[in-house]
Parts: structure tokens; sequence; C-alpha cells
């Protein structure tokens, strides 16, 4: 993932929650809507969590140390994970709890003008914020889905301001439906309705946050097509004949560990094997520059042996499958 560009949707982000947040709540005060002010909570969580990607970025940018040797990649991964549970609790979970008790206990709303301005100038703020998300994703995306896009991410930061501003602008929507609802009928139990529903979709993001920062934490392998072009830089033909077996794992959004098994001709000297494994490692790294760590255990490649078929820990006689995606 481009850095530069996770930033700059980030901040975008950022700079248009905290002025939503703020209008939001003073929309509240004024009209006393249930809708505002959980909308102003959802602001202010989305706030701090976009406080909090740009925390784990530069935690994430520490140097590896005897406690930590290979690095502080996945702070990244955990500090998005911190995020979903933040948009579960304070987002999600309060919006139910003030929808349920202005449904329980409706009061008229006043000064409406307030809430329906604000929700207007919040989706124009909103929408510019999605947009700049989207401009960066693109440049990552490529021709898959967005579905994919998301799924398969392995910086997490694009992905989560997506949903976040995605999320944001369909409860905009949802609360200005409420209160419309609410003004046209007189009856405002439909701003409380509109607040459930906010607090319902915060917690349907929150949880696909939850599960795709969860499995980038247990760790993923290299994706399809840098598992494909690791596999050609390895085998050379000449001293590595072949890849017995190989497993990959992201360290962080941009830093891969390859670890292989290569079967190497009989023949060769410890001299011309050490040098086999030194030119697989940069032809790696030049075709994979995010292949930082690289372990390459040369071998004999057996027919015997590969007729076992795989065991729990290799797939002698050939690559393991990458299991790429979430």
């Amino acid at each position: 993932m481009s850095a530069s560009g996770g930033t700059k949707a980030i901040v975008a982000a950022l700079a248009a929650n905290l002025a939503i947040a703020v209008a939001k709540f003073v929309a509240f005060l004024f009209s006393g809507s249930s809708s505002m002010l959980a909308e102003s909570v959802h602001s202010l969580a989305d706030s701090g969590n976009q406080a909090l990607l740009l925390l784990g970025g530069k935690k994430a940018k520490r140097e590896a140390t005897p406690q930590h040797p290979f690095g502080y990649g996945r702070e990244r991964y955990i500090y998005a994970f911190l995020v979903s549970i933040v948009l579960f609790s304070v987002g999600g979970m309060f919006a139910l709890y003030e929808g349920y008790e202005k449904i329980k206990h409706p009061h008229e709303l006043t000064n409406w003008y307030w809430p329906v301005g604000v929700l207007v100038f919040a989706i124009i703020a909103e929408t510019f914020s999605f947009r700049t998300a989207i401009k960066e994703s693109n440049v990552l995306r490529g021709k898959r889905s967005w579905k994919e896009f998301v799924r398969h991410a392995k910086a997490p930061e694009l992905p989560v301001v997506l949903l976040e501003d995605l999320g944001a602008l369909v409860g905009l929507i949802l609360a200005l439906g409420g209160v419309g609802l609410a003004l046209l009928t007189g009856d405002s139990v439909w701003d409380g309705i509109g607040t459930l529903c906010i607090g319902i979709l915060l917690i349907l993001i929150a949880l696909v946050l939850a599960a795709e920062t969860k499995s980038l934490l247990l760790g993923e392998s290299a994706g399809v097509e840098e598992t494909q072009k690791i596999e050609t830089a390895l085998v050379d033909g000449d001293t590595v004949t072949r890849i017995i077996h190989m497993r990959t794992l992201h360290l962080g959004p941009e830093e891969l560990l390859v670890a292989a098994k290569i079967a190497v001709r009989h023949e060769e000297t410890a001299t011309e094997i050490a040098a086999a494994i030194n030119a697989a490692e940069s032809r790696i790294r030049e075709a994979v520059p995010i292949a930082r760590v690289i372990y390459l255990e040369p071998d004999i490649y057996s027919e015997t042996e590969a007729a076992k078929g795989p065991d729990p820990e290799a797939t002698p006689g050939g690559p393991t499958p990458s299991d790429a995606g979430h």
C-alpha cells in the first residue's frame, strides 16, 4: 500500500469527521434530536479511529529490537482492530441505547432546521472524504472488485476508512430520514427508529472490520500474484531445480517473510549452493521488494519422499499453494 495514499485518506476523513461532530452536537443542543446525538458520537468515534490509524502507522515504523526481531509492522493491524472495537462499542451500542430511550420516552423536536441543515452539510463533507478514500484505493485496487479489495488488502487503513465513510454516509441518510419522518408525522418515535438503524449499521460494519483485521493479526500469506513471482524467482533451473515446499507470512503490510525448502543438485559443493541461495534471495527481492526476510533451506529432492504425500509441516514435491486473502 502507498503509505502516503493511506495517510491522505485518513487525514481527509479526520478533518471531515471533526467538523461534522461539532456541527452535529450543536444541532442536538438546539433540536433535542436523538439521531443528532447518536450521529455526533458516531463522528467523534470515527475521529478517534482515524487518530488510532495514524498512531498505528507511526508505531509500525520503529526499528526491530532483540525482543521484537521482526519489527513492529503488525502494529497497524492491532490499531485497525481497535478501530472495530471502538466503532462497535462507542458508535453502535450508544446509538442502540439512545434510539431505545427515544422510542420509550419520545419528545417533540424543536428548531428542526438545525438538524436538517447540519445533516446536509455532513453529507457534503462525508462525500468529499469518501471520494478521497475511493481515489486513493483505486490506485491499488486494480481490476479487483470492491469486495475483493476490502477482503484481500494487506494494508488495513484504506479498507477501514472506506467502510467508515460508507457507514457514515448511509448513517446520515438514515438520520435525515428519521428526522424528516418525525417532522412530517409529528411523531418523534421515527427519530428514535432512525437512531436504532444507525446503531445496527455501525455494529455490522464493526463486525466486518473485526473479522478482516483478525485474519491479518493471525498472519496471512502473500497474495497469489506475489507468490507466483517468488516461485518463478526461486528456481533457476541450474542449481535450484525445484521448490520442495514454501511458506510466506506478512510481518506487516509492507514486509513479507519467505521460508522455503529448495531442491539442489547433489553434486554441487557447499560454496556453489551458498552462492545459489544468495542469488535466489536477490532475485526474490527484485521480483517482490516487500520480501524483506528470506530463509532458504537446501535439500536433495527425493521421488520416494514425494510419493508419500503431504505432511502437516510440508508439501514434498512442490510448492505449498498460497492461501491468499482472508
